[in-house]
């Protein structure tokens, strides 16, 4: 007896859906997910959220939904990164 198949609908790529890309090439989006900086930073899905529920990490929450504002985020990552105190030689 032959079963019947039905089609199943492809999910679009996007930017964050592809390994080693986190955005298409131009790219307007004004936020980042908190998946994207969580790739971003090399942290795990936990740790980010732990990080913009604390408030380290500047976000905003939209409905029920935390996004990262790009100029922001970059502005807090230069901040830290110049205020960061490495061992005697890390840059």
């Amino acid at each position: 007896m032959e079963r019947a198949t039905t089609p199943t609908a492809t999910r679009p790529t996007t930017g964050s859906d592809l390994p080693g890309r986190l955005l298409r090439s131009g790219d307007s989006r004004a936020v980042y997910s908190v998946r994207e900086v969580a790739r971003l930073l090399s942290l795990s899905l936990g740790s980010t959220y732990a990080l913009v529920r604390e408030g380290e990490i500047p976000a905003r929450k939209l409905g029920g939904r935390w996004v990262i504002p790009k100029k922001r985020f970059h502005d807090w990552l230069n901040e830290t990164t110049d205020q960061a105190d490495g061992p005697e030689g890390w840059a």
